[in-house]
């Protein structure tokens, strides 16, 4: 078979779920697993954290219904509410909670008649300007949603722009808008995202709401002691399948972008943007082969992607090659490396890998 295979490491998202708790030992954490847990398999994942996790996090109802139909009774929160007003029926069946962002989910919902009250997420654009009321509606909202029999437990939700970011500037203009407000109004608060669960302790809430951090990728511009902590979950592997000795001079893959500065030895490794690997990886982006760091040379293929070998002499076919997490020897390739090589996010790494790429799940024992 196609060597090709993202091993999913259970143990450490169980750390750094673990470790998100640590960081904020007051608040109780919403394990983010929308987007297929960013590329990972939500179900698996889910799965892992039940026990641990006192709610999970969620874009849309598909996602929500996925996991309740995999028989995960865990509380699930809709993080952008409902879509249309016919959801609620199955948000009421389901017991599932919603965030509330705008003025027609308002009204749909206070037009409903669940068979228990529904847990609301209010939220508040506090700068981000996505999703969210302006703060001065706020006051009003909260006090018609707190009076509604169809709404429970009531929290205030605002998402941050800048919380990664070394200046924190903005971040800091947003919190205060935020934390003023829900002062005001004695609600409880969730607005720490991964960086701000890492790196900011004065907007830990009463629920933190982190995601990248748990499939082990750092958010923050400058990693800090706690970032550090973090355990890849995600390895991308697969292995060498041809190698080509070039003269100086030789060019390799499409269009002949890399041409070989010296006698060079090339591996052939089956991985490439048919399966998610990013195309847009430059010359130099790292790749692990045997535990040993080599770069990229030439464009990615849609199947296979190319490495300049010439200083492994001990290469051969069949040898293990890591695109991104930990290697047979222990050597971590982060993904954030690979996605600056790529010119993109780890995000965008991790949830673009393509169904074709099987997922194999290690368990605390395998891992």
């Amino acid at each position: 078979m196609r060597p090709l295979v993202a091993d999913i490491d259970l143990a450490a998202l169980c750390h750094n779920y673990r470790h998100a708790c640590a960081c904020a030992p007051q608040s109780r954490s919403v394990a983010i697993i929308k987007a297929d847990a960013y590329g990972h398999g939500a179900i698996e994942c889910a799965k892992a954290l039940v026990g641990e996790a006192p709610a999970f996090g969620v874009a849309c109802i598909e996602e929500a219904l996925a996991l309740r139909q995999a028989g995960i009774d865990t509380p699930i929160v809709l993080l952008e509410g409902i879509f249309s007003a016919d959801e609620l029926a199955l948000v009421d069946e389901h017991g599932f909670w919603i965030a509330v962002h705008s003025a027609w989910q308002v009204e749909a919902l206070l037009s409903f008649a669940p068979h228990r009250p529904i847990p609301v997420w209010l939220k508040v654009d506090s700068g981000m300007h996505r999703l969210g009321f302006a703060p001065e509606e706020i006051e009003s909202l909260w006090a018609r949603l707190s009076q509604a029999p169809q709404v429970g437990e009531l929290v205030l939700m605002s998402h941050f722009a800048s919380a990664d970011a070394s200046d924190s500037g903005y971040f800091e203009i947003q919190l205060q808008r935020i934390v003023a407000l829900a002062h005001a109004l004695k609600a409880p608060l969730s607005i720490a995202n991964s960086p701000a669960t890492l790196a900011w302790p004065v907007a830990h809430g009463d629920w933190n709401r982190p995601g990248i951090m748990l499939y082990g990728s750092d958010p923050l511009e400058v990693a800090n002691a706690s970032s550090r902590d973090l355990r890849p979950v995600m390895t991308l592997r697969s292995q060498v399948i041809a190698l080509r000795d070039l003269a100086a001079g030789e060019p390799v893959g499409y269009a002949g972008r890399w041409r070989a500065p010296r006698p060079s030895r090339i591996a052939v490794v089956a991985a490439g943007y048919g399966d998610g690997y990013d195309r847009h990886a430059q010359d130099g982006t790292p790749v692990l082969v045997d535990g040993q760091r080599c770069t990229i040379a030439g464009k990615v293929s849609m199947d296979m992607l190319t490495v300049d070998v010439t200083d492994l002499p001990e290469v051969r076919i069949g040898s293990e090659v890591v695109l991104w997490g930990r290697a047979a020897n222990g050597t971590v390739l982060s993904v954030d490396e690979v996605a600056n090589g790529c010119d993109t996010i780890s995000y965008t790494l991790l949830t673009g890998i393509l169904p074709r790429v099987p997922r194999r799940y290690l368990s605390n024992d395998q891992a």
